[in-house]
């Protein structure tokens, strides 16, 4: 079962990685620009660990208890994890003890609450906020008008490193209206924040429109890993 496990994986991760390189051909990218965070989220360590061993450096987890408790079962794998759901305040202290990076900042009080929970770490913790592009916060992400403040506050926190902007498409949008406009967000953050380069946007259904609008992280779960039943709820 385990060797089947595994081709099945050699043989997503060889599609994904086909479809990262077209995508980024088709608007003269080097798909080294780009990298593939494969989201494990329902899915066991040993997929994890596999997919380590194919070369796969970032893992996303969406929920705290799944990420500590793969982290704590594979303590030596030389992976990042980053924190790519919705995370509640609560959680902030458990998740800068495991994670490289949180995709999902999206407000005041989580800022706040990460970075008292990594002034301890040896290095900063990530952070892309997380900007809605529908307008709706009930769905997660900062509104326009408040995203420079809460970039700003992000980026006056010694415990925090502003990586860039995280978005997720609207289902009832076109993929590559969406991810202009969060474009279009991402070059006015750079223009204060310039070293914020990083934009972390497409799955596995629209990872080609994110990539052709300038993601440089892609997160990408279904089409990796395929459908299981869930082993973490």
């Amino acid at each position: 079962m385990a060797d089947e496990r595994s081709a099945e994986l050699v043989g997503s991760l060889g599609a994904i990685r086909n479809r990262i390189a077209d995508a980024c051909e088709s608007v003269g990218r080097d798909p080294r620009s780009v990298t593939l965070i494969a989201v494990t989220k329902t899915y066991p360590a040993t997929d994890v660990a596999a997919l380590a061993a194919l070369g796969v450096a970032d893992i996303g987890e969406s929920k705290d208890q799944a990420g500590r408790a793969k982290v704590a079962e594979l303590p030596d794998l030389a992976v990042r994890w980053h924190m790519v759901g919705r995370l509640q305040t609560n959680k902030a202290r458990s998740v800068a003890g495991w994670a490289s990076a949180v995709h999902s900042v999206d407000r005041p009080k989580l800022v706040r609450a990460l970075a008292d929970a990594a002034a301890g770490r040896p290095e900063p913790l990530d952070v892309f906020v997380q900007v809605s592009l529908d307008g709706d916060p009930t769905r997660g992400g900062v509104l326009d008008a408040d995203l420079d403040a809460l970039c700003d506050d992000v980026a006056a926190r010694d415990p925090l490193q502003l990586r860039g902007l995280m978005a997720v498409a609207p289902m009832d949008t076109d993929p590559d209206d969406a991810f202009a406009t969060l474009a279009e967000f991402a070059d006015r953050v750079r223009a204060a924040h310039p070293y914020a380069r990083a934009l972390s946007a497409g799955m596995s259904g629209d990872l080609e429109a994110a990539i052709r609008n300038g993601a440089t992280h892609v997160r990408v779960g279904t089409a990796l890993l395929g459908r299981r039943p869930p082993v973490f709820g």
